[in-house]
């Protein structure tokens, strides 16, 4: 049986030393158009496809290797008797090796001017038909997609003229997996084009950036995936100058860190355990703010994660080196501070281009057997119509804190309430079972600070029993949905002890 190789790849890393191997251990060699163009100048023997089938390549290329001289090479099961019947009857060469990798459409998509009509060509046809055929009969063909792959399938083939069945399966299931990722980012760019909201199929794709040593807990395995073409001002496009590689629970917290402080322009630190904030702090600068957030909880802060959104300097650089954390995330470190913070040989330090625009993308959450799938919460008091349910309003700079109270309310685990005045957090009662549980854990927190402080909820109050706990601390206004049947009582009780009370008409919860 003669031995065959066809070639046609976008990426040709490697392909010409490749192809020059598998020449010198006698393959024919087939390929098209600016493949075929790299081999022959490099001198390596090579045929084009319309030699094999005998049709030239039409419609600009986008029919060439959609002919049975092609497919019947790649289908044929060699060991079958009525297969081989039929190849010879048509004069059809069998193909045993199949390299082929597909039209950029990640790239082309990736580009901020690109346009449907470029988007729509870059959409391989044949690429994927080839390989998906290859792969279906790996049992007798060789198909390659990544050129990382290209050394293993040679070396099989010198060392005993073969390449072996599990490492054609596997080869194969990478095919699959590259075919299905191809398409699924097509079909999330047509979907999005034609502005279908909640398609009938959810097709996503992700590509693993890093084994991790275990999950949640060290008897569980886990990886981490990040999107194609996903938002760069993510945990999953950060980059990692300095300290131990990143647990699972790691990216949790510094992904909940990083939404948090998103949600400030001023200079901003916010200090992250568990999921929740344990302290968020705003000044004048990044020290000021940092001072203020590691204020709030000196105690929860150990072993945390925090997000500044400001460069940090020589100064924010020692207070933090004074502390035990996890990981520090900013948008870039002086040379100063990254002296004295990769003194700590385990501290994990991350940069993200703050400057970047926020990419609105939904949030996917996995149950067993299934998938949620919702917006982003990105609405702000800005979004809101607020309105002031109480007979006092609140004063200016209860207006300022109510304003930070609702930024961070949104990003505590429900039910949650937090205290605060105008730049940090004092208190913080997050993810109980009762929202008066919840204030009495942030009250508490917080201690003498609640007088003339302010409190945030992330949804309404169902009793009046929050704003008595709240007006007994000494809390001065309070930001909060409204919505209940009982608003009134609640309002009834805020103005008996004085206490402003705002209603945004939008809840935060977060589960």
């Amino acid at each position: 049986m003669k031995k065959r190789a066809l070639i046609s790849v976008s990426d040709k890393t490697g392909v010409v030393e490749f192809a020059r191997h598998l020449s010198e251990l006698g393959y024919e060699l087939i390929s098209t158009g600016g493949t075929k163009n790299a081999l022959q100048a490099a001198g390596v023997p090579v045929i084009s496809v319309s030699d094999v089938t005998g049709f030239p390549e039409i419609l600009e290329g986008r029919v060439k290797t959609l002919n049975p001289y092609i497919h019947g090479g790649l289908l044929a099961k060699f060991s079958d008797e009525n297969h081989q019947k039929q190849l010879a009857e048509h004069k059809i060469d069998p193909i045993q090796i199949v390299c082929v990798n597909l039209y950029p459409f990640q790239q082309t998509i990736a580009k901020p001017d690109v346009t449907v009509e470029d988007a729509i060509e870059n959409i391989d046809i044949g690429g994927p038909t080839m390989l998906r055929a290859s792969a279906k009969n790996h049992e007798f063909v060789t198909v390659v997609v990544d050129p990382t792959d290209y050394e293993v399938v040679l070396e099989e083939l010198k060392a005993s003229g073969n390449v072996e069945k599990a490492t054609r399966r596997k080869l194969a299931a990478k095919v699959f997996r590259h075919t299905a990722a191809y398409d699924a980012m097509i079909a999330e760019y047509m979907t999005d084009l034609a502005g279908e909201e909640n398609p009938e199929k959810m097709t996503v794709t992700y590509e693993l950036k890093q084994s991790l040593r275990y999950g949640e807990n060290p008897h569980q395995k886990a990886a981490f995936y990040r999107k194609p073409l996903g938002s760069v001002f993510s945990i999953a496009n950060a980059t990692q100058l300095h300290g131990k590689e990143l647990s699972y629970n790691n990216i949790n917290d510094a992904d909940a860190a990083l939404q948090i402080v998103k949600e400030f322009t001023e200079p901003a630190a916010v200090a992250v355990k568990h999921m929740n904030p344990c302290g968020v702090g705003t000044g004048t600068d990044v020290y000021d703010a940092f001072t203020k957030a590691f204020a709030a909880d000196p105690v929860s802060i150990f072993g945390g994660i925090i997000a500044l959104n400001r460069e940090v300097d020589k100064p924010t650089a020692e207070k933090l080196h004074e502390i035990f954390l996890e990981i520090i995330i900013a948008p870039s470190y002086s040379e100063e501070a990254l002296e004295v913070l990769t003194s700590k040989k385990n501290l994990r330090l991350l940069t993200i281009p703050f400057d970047e625009k926020v990419k609105v993308e939904n949030k996917h959450v996995s149950i067993e057997g299934g998938l949620l799938v919702q917006d982003q919460d990105r609405f702000t008091l800005e979004d809101a119509t607020v309105t002031v349910a109480t007979k006092r309003e609140p004063s200016e700079e209860e207006w300022k804190a109510l304003k930070l109270g609702w930024k961070v309310v949104k990003h505590v685990k429900s039910n949650a309430i937090v205290v605060n005045d105008a730049d940090m957090t004092l208190g913080i009662g997050a993810g109980q079972m009762n929202r008066v549980g919840a204030a009495k854990i942030a009250l508490e927190q917080a201690g003498e600070k609640a007088t003339g402080a302010v409190l945030a909820s992330d949804a309404f109050f169902p009793m009046d029993d929050t704003v008595e706990a709240a007006a007994k601390a000494g809390i001065t206004a309070i930001i909060q949905p409204g919505g209940s049947i009982r608003d009134e009582d609640s309002v009834k009780k805020a103005d008996e002890y004085g206490i402003a009370m705002v209603f945004t008409g939008v809840r935060h919860f977060k589960h």
